[in-house]
C-alpha cells in the first residue's frame, strides 16, 4: 500500500495537513500582511515551477513519474536553472502556504520534507538517470545545480 502513496505530491500534501491542523489547533502569526503576501508570492513561484516543468517534461515525452527512467534528459527550459524544479517547488508551495496561513510549522517542516524529497526521490532518480544517459547526465549534473 505504502508503495502507491510514495510520490513526492503525497508527502507535500501530508506536511500540508500538518501546517493546516497547526492552523486549527495554535496561534498564527496573523495580522502581518507582508509575511502572507511574501508567502502568496512563494507559493504561486512553486506552482509556476511545477507547471513549466510539467511542461518540459509532456514536450520531451517524458515520464514525470519519479520511480520510472526517463526516456529523455532534459536540460532546456527551467531544467537549465535545476535540475529539481518540481521538488524545489514542493518546498516552495509547503513553506508559502505556511507563511500565508502564518504557521509555523511548515518551516519546521520544510527542511525535514528537503530530506525526504532527496533521500527517497532524487538519489535514485538521479542513480538512473546516470545509468541510462551516462556522460551527457555528468555533464549535466556538473553544470547545474539541484535545488537553486
Amino acid at each position: 500500500m505504502l508503495r502507491y502513496l510514495d510520490y513526492p505530491p503525497i508527502w507535500l500534501m501530508g506536511a500540508l495537513g500538518l501546517v493546516w491542523l497547526e492552523t486549527v489547533f495554535a496561534s498564527q502569526l496573523a495580522g502581518y500582511a507582508l509575511v502572507q503576501d511574501f508567502g502568496t508570492l512563494m507559493a504561486v513561484t512553486g506552482a509556476v515551477l511545477f507547471a513549466m516543468a510539467g511542461w518540459s517534461f509532456l514536450r520531451a515525452r517524458s515520464t514525470i513519474i519519479p520511480h520510472q527512467t526517463p526516456q529523455h534528459l532534459i536540460t532546456t527550459g527551467i531544467f537549465r536553472l535545476t535540475r529539481n524544479p518540481i521538488y524545489l517547488a514542493d518546498v516552495l508551495i509547503l513553506v508559502g502556504l505556511s507563511l500565508r496561513w502564518g504557521a509555523i510549522g511548515g518551516l519546521i517542516l520544510a527542511p525535514i520534507l528537503m530530506r525526504v524529497l532527496f533521500v527517497r526521490f532524487i538519489q535514485p532518480e538521479e542513480a538512473r538517470i546516470q545509468r541510462q544517459f551516462g556522460t551527457a547526465a555528468q555533464e549535466y549534473f556538473a553544470q547545474t545545480r539541484r535545488w537553486l
